[in-house]
């Protein structure tokens, strides 16, 4: 019976696999806090967990209640939008002053553990497009499977997210010396602020299109 599952717990892991990947403001997130030593292991926890929760919706079936949600796909593209162009404002003005960010063992330049929680939950829920891949997209995929397939593909899925997470806040600690650069974290910096506002973009125009289609 395992040998049958196989295929669809590879399955799961290869496609949920293949869209956390993809570099997004909460990937950049975890990238700078393992890079900062600041509580890495609950950061990467909170995006597991979450992902883990969305992914479930999607593979079993619940993802229809959220995705009909017009008005509540809306609100999330504006709040999402809005906290994406303050946080991008922010790591272009730290790009741009340079200096303060030099050693990444200073206690100054890490948040408390609330704050940075709080920040992972909004850089991860605050984005329809989370919505999109894990409910929609994911859901999708695993649609016509039947449930103990469903379960299989959905423990491929998770185990492929715990592994990205994990491995990219503690991995970052391979490039801690590289970025004891000023130049290389400045342009990390400036690099987060221009995903941050390109996907800002992305959801002002979903939002856009998606009341457009309403009113239409």
């Amino acid at each position: 019976m395992y040998s049958i599952l196989l295929p669809q717990l590879i399955q799961g892991f290869m496609v949920s696999g293949g869209l956390i990947i993809a570099i997004g403001a909460q990937n950049a997130y975890v990238l700078k806090q393992g890079l900062l030593k600041n509580h890495i292991f609950w950061v990467s926890l909170t995006c597991f967990v979450c992902d883990a929760l969305l992914l479930s919706l999607g593979v079993l079936g619940f993802g229809s209640l959220i995705s009909q949600n017009i008005i509540a796909t809306l609100l999330l593209a504006g709040l999402g939008g809005l906290f994406l162009l303050v946080y991008g404002y922010r790591a272009m003005r730290a790009a741009l002053r340079g200096g303060e960010s030099l050693s990444l063992d200073d206690q100054h330049h890490q948040q408390g553990l609330l704050a940075t929680i709080g920040t992972t939950l909004a850089l991860t829920l605050l984005n329809p497009h989370v919505y999109i891949d894990t409910i929609m997209i994911v859901g999708g995929v695993a649609g016509t499977l039947s449930f103990e397939q469903k379960l299989a593909f959905l423990l491929g899925a998770w185990l492929s997210s715990g592994i990205w997470f994990f491995g990219l806040g503690y991995g970052a600690r391979l490039l801690i010396p590289l970025f004891k650069k000023p130049s290389t974290w400045r342009l990390l910096d400036g690099i987060i602020a221009i995903i941050m506002w390109l996907i800002a973009g992305s959801l002002f125009l979903y939002a856009y299109r998606l009341y457009a289609g309403t009113i239409a």
